[in-house]
């Protein structure tokens, strides 16, 4: 069982840190083998490691910049939840960039996300 500073260390170092310096596989780790990813506002899901790997690899591709930050957490340490609110912004490399306040849903499972739920302010670029 994860305290509260490991669910915002997962979340904010372990996770974020590393969508945005583009290591993929460090990313996935955060990951359980059966876990889903569901981006809730375009209806989308995610499941297990290769397709989640896949969705990472491609959005990593066409970012050339990538920014979460700006945190705020509610926590339930009982339960293996964490609800995150964050700044997104991505600079595409076509030049087009977004910036949306977006927040996700973690339920963690024997230390690792099992199931993390996506709400974007905006366009979806996890497809």
């Amino acid at each position: 069982m994860l305290n509260e500073a490991e669910l915002i260390d997962l979340v904010e170092n372990k996770y974020f840190a590393n969508v945005d310096l583009k290591n993929c596989e460090k990313v996935v780790q955060c990951f359980s083998k059966d876990s889903k990813l569901t981006v809730q506002t375009a209806h989308v899901s995610h499941n297990g490691h290769d397709q989640i790997r896949r969705m990472f690899t491609d959005f990593m591709e066409s970012t050339e910049v990538i920014y979460h930050g700006e945190f705020t957490h509610i926590i339930d340490v009982p339960n293996q939840s964490i609800a995150s609110q964050f700044l997104a912004k991505n600079l595409y490399k076509d030049g087009s960039k977004i910036s949306m306040l977006n927040c996700n849903h973690f339920n963690i499972k024997d230390g690792l996300f099992n199931e993390v739920t996506v709400y974007m302010s905006g366009e979806n670029p996890l497809v």
